[in-house]
């Protein structure tokens, strides 16, 4: 077999051609058969039933990223514990229990390590609280 032979992506081409043929004749058809009648009450922005108030440009505290961003980071180490628990018993039989054990503590410590650098930090903090008399010293 050459290595030139372009015959083994005719199936992904193919697959490709379908796939975009069937999302833009779906669409197609949806804008022949929906109709179009648009007016003020429909494009104005839903609240859950309520009169849009304000305007949709609002500002949202960080903190509710940063917290979020390490909720995550911890939910995806619980996560990653399952397999090797999972596991754990295979690996001592073969006698790589030890191995294995290391592994996860040094992960864990990685983890670990990052959680107290974040509330040292004060990223746990709801309410961040600036030391002022610190501040005025220096002055």
């Amino acid at each position: 077999m050459s290595t030139y032979n372009l015959d083994v992506y005719m199936p992904i081409v193919i697959l490709i051609i379908l796939a975009l043929a069937i999302g833009l004749g779906s669409l197609l058809i949806g804008k022949l058969l929906r109709p179009s009648n648009p007016n003020k009450l429909k494009e104005s922005a839903y609240e859950c039933g309520e009169e849009p108030v304000g305007t949709a440009w609002a500002n949202f505290n960080v903190r509710f990223y940063v917290i979020a961003l390490i909720f995550i980071i911890f939910d995806v180490e619980s996560a990653l514990m399952f397999p090797v628990a999972a596991v754990f018993k295979q690996f001592n039989q073969v006698g790589a229990g030890g191995t294995l054990l290391v592994s996860v503590l040094l992960f864990i410590s990685i983890l670990l390590a990052g959680l107290v650098y974040c509330w040292k930090k004060g990223d746990l903090d709801w309410v961040k609280s600036f030391n002022t008399s610190t501040k005025l010293k220096d002055k």
